[in-house]
């Protein structure tokens, strides 16, 4: 089955993203790897021209709404960045882990799709809003969306600037 991809003529448009760990291993909860996701997202507001207008980040996945001048570079450099950096923190945190990304000679982390969805209306984009600030309490988290740390929703501020539309 073939990978979807964004579209090179709508690379500038407004995206729904996922990103999910290979096996969907649970690694983002320790050792600093949220932070990790958190300083990759603001490496690419300051230098790709990512807006993002929500995100959550889960123990084996995230999501976003962003828009950028090219969503391809930024996915494409978010997820080398985020292989590059998890590789260094695992084997220097639980060496154990990193054979589980093993693949030949090199670190598997990611799987392959993206899922990214076109955001083409406003109830579309409510639709996806609300997917992403239920996310933690879908998977009993926390209570209420507010609640989970790591995402748009929360009234602890992250370092992450949210666009407004």
């Amino acid at each position: 089955m073939p990978s979807i991809r964004i579209i090179k003529d709508q690379k500038d448009q407004l995206y729904f993203i996922t990103f999910s760990v290979k096996n969907l291993y649970y690694i983002f909860d320790r050792h600093g790897r949220f932070e990790i996701l958190e300083n990759a997202f603001v490496y690419c507001q300051k230098h790709k021209g990512l807006k993002i207008y929500a995100f959550v980040f889960m123990l084996n996945h995230l999501h976003f709404i962003g828009q950028a001048p090219d969503m391809i570079v930024v996915v494409n450099s978010l997820k080398s960045y985020l292989s590059h950096e998890l590789q260094k923190n695992i084997i220097a945190t639980e060496p154990e882990v990193i054979n589980l990304f093993k693949e030949k000679d090199s670190y598997h982390f990611w799987q392959d799709n993206n899922y990214p969805e076109l955001i083409t209306s406003e109830d579309f984009l409510e639709q996806k809003f609300n997917y992403i600030h239920y996310n933690p309490v879908r998977k009993e988290y926390v209570y209420h969306p507010e609640d989970w740390r790591w995402s748009s929703a929360s009234k602890i501020p992250t370092k992450i600037a949210i666009s407004n539309f």
